[in-house]
């Protein structure tokens, strides 16, 4: 499958993101019009580029998420947040889609009705980072004061709850400074995940019980991660430019560390501070502030191509299928395109509790007074009721699609929470079986003594 290198930057608007041809450098679009924070594009299901904007210098009010259907990419759908979003996640299936702050906040949505499910205060300092779990079970988010905090999306779509406070699976503080990456690893038999920060180190967690497995110690701040497809290895850039080659072999009974004189394998190519990695099927791409995207041939350790971004650095990457952005026809569209709307500015539960404004025409009618709220993100469902009353095959369809997305969403849940408990009870069975064997030989050495 031939693929697309999607970048942008964080500063200049007017740069906007620029799409290239991995295979051949050639570039393929141009979308102009955005920069955005770093961690701040993720894409939906192959078929939609979601970005966040920065916040310009002076400007009052919230923030802007754009979105982009690949296939269509001048059609951009605009949404309005109450701050302005930072980093952006989105689930594998494209079903919900996570935002942070620099207030701490985070923001949940429903990508297909736009519904805004959850926000609530995550961290005490600006939210740079924000990572799914491979199943969507777990949301993991990292703060500028170095913590990470695991979430239970359980709990998180739990509608009884609305309250803006959660309470978090697990809290790790063993960061002293930003939180640069969250990679959660995709291996059911390694429950995992990795962090990096600008104190020069990259962690190693268990994601269910939040155990410190390993940590890596680099001579400068890691400024971006990413592991191989195959997660063989970890790949760690850093402040200086040097990208750090380290075996991701990670063991699950105890704690190890490992200094940067061990890691044998530097890639250096770049002149600046790494600012994005990303993986191909092509090999490993990096990002730097010297304005330059590189594949690297990582058994040589040598650069086999270079992307040139002339009006300013890379701040964000992505890899994407590069069919995806073959226009559709009206028949394909809706054969395999699912739906997306604009995400609500406000929750449901936060938009009754809206100032609501009464108008007095005459001192006759002041008993009557009329309530009067904004109910824009009522629009989608209103639309779907009117349309399902005139029994289109329109509106069945996106009912369908919403009802199996749910149910897939909750059969997946189920699989994953069985297996993480098979997991579990292996490792103790493991544990068990290794007690005993302990007892057995301290035994067997006081009979001999």
């Amino acid at each position: 499958m031939k693929e697309a290198l999607v970048v942008c930057g964080d500063r200049n608007l007017t740069v906007g993101v620029t799409i290239w041809d991995i295979e051949t450098g050639t570039r393929l679009l141009h979308i102009p019009t955005c920069a955005s924070s770093f961690n701040g594009i993720t894409c939906l299901r192959d078929q939609y580029l979601v970005a966040s904007q920065i916040h310009r210098p002076g400007s009052v009010g919230g923030g802007v998420i754009f979105t982009w259907p690949l296939s269509k990419p001048r059609a951009s759908l605009r949404s309005y947040s109450v701050e302005a979003i930072e980093p952006v996640s989105s689930t594998k299936d494209g079903i919900y889609l996570a935002g942070g702050a620099t207030s701490g906040n985070v923001y949940l949505w429903e990508v297909i009705n736009g519904k805004l499910l959850k926000t609530w205060h995550g961290h005490n300092s600006p939210v740079t980072c924000l990572a799914f779990s491979d199943d969507s079970s777990l949301l993991i988010s990292g703060s500028e004061d170095g913590t990470v905090v695991v979430w239970p999306m359980i709990s998180l779509l739990d509608e009884t709850d609305t309250g803006s406070f959660h309470t978090p699976l697990i809290v790790l503080a063993a960061h002293t400074s930003f939180i640069t990456g969250l990679l959660p690893s995709s291996n059911v038999s390694n429950l995992v995940f990795v962090s990096s920060s600008l104190d020069g180190t990259c962690k190693v967690w268990g994601l269910v019980n939040g155990t410190l497995l390993r940590t890596w110690f680099f001579p400068q701040p890691i400024t971006a991660t990413v592991l191989d497809l195959e997660e063989r290895f970890l790949f760690s850039g850093s402040a200086d430019g040097r990208i750090f080659m380290s075996p991701f072999d990670v063991g699950l009974m105890k704690e190890s560390t490992v200094d940067s004189e061990q890691v044998k394998v530097e890639l250096t190519g770049h002149k600046k501070s790494i600012t994005a990695l990303t993986f191909s099927r092509s090999g490993l791409i990096s990002a730097s502030e010297d304005c330059i995207a590189c594949l690297w041939d990582i058994v040589e350790g040598v650069i086999i191509r270079r992307f040139h971004h002339q009006k300013g650095y890379i701040a964000n990457m992505i890899v994407i299928p590069k069919s995806s952005l073959i226009p559709l026809n009206s028949h394909q569209r809706k054969s395999t395109h699912s739906p997306v709307s604009m995400l609500q500015k406000y929750s449901q539960e936060n938009d009754l509790l809206q100032p609501t404004i009464t108008l007095i025409s005459s001192p006759e009618e002041q008993q009557h007074k009329v309530n009067h709220r904004y109910q824009s993100f009522d629009l989608l469902d209103k639309l779907i009721l009117d349309l399902e009353m005139e029994r289109t095959p329109e509106a069945l369809r996106l009912k369908v699609e919403t009802n199996v997305a749910s149910r897939l969403w909750i059969n997946g849940m189920t699989k994953r929470v069985t297996e993480i408990n098979d997991n579990l009870r292996s490792r103790l069975l493991d544990l068990s079986q290794h007690r005993i064997a302990l007892g057995e030989n301290e035994e067997r050495r006081n009979k001999k003594l």
